[in-house]
């Protein structure tokens, strides 16, 4: 299992998304991706579109406004 972390902070819909999916295309099937933002409409975003494709997520807000997301690719 590879873990990618990517940094996102100040960054807004759907800019995070884009990136998420071009690094998705080069992951293998169990790798994970660990996102940093700090905008909540991204967590928002993420989580409905990535529950519809069937994706394992971690949410943890790991600080006032700071939230962690973990996808893993299925």
């Amino acid at each position: 299992m590879i873990v990618k972390k990517m940094d996102c902070f100040g960054e807004i819909c759907p800019i995070p998304i884009l990136k998420i999916e071009q690094e998705l295309k080069k992951m293998q099937l169990g790798d994970e991706l660990m996102l940093v933002t700090d905008h909540s409409c991204t967590i928002e975003n993420i989580r409905e579109v990535y529950t519809k494709k069937g994706m394992l997520m971690n949410i943890d807000e790991v600080i006032n406004g700071v939230w962690e997301v973990i996808i893993v690719k299925r």
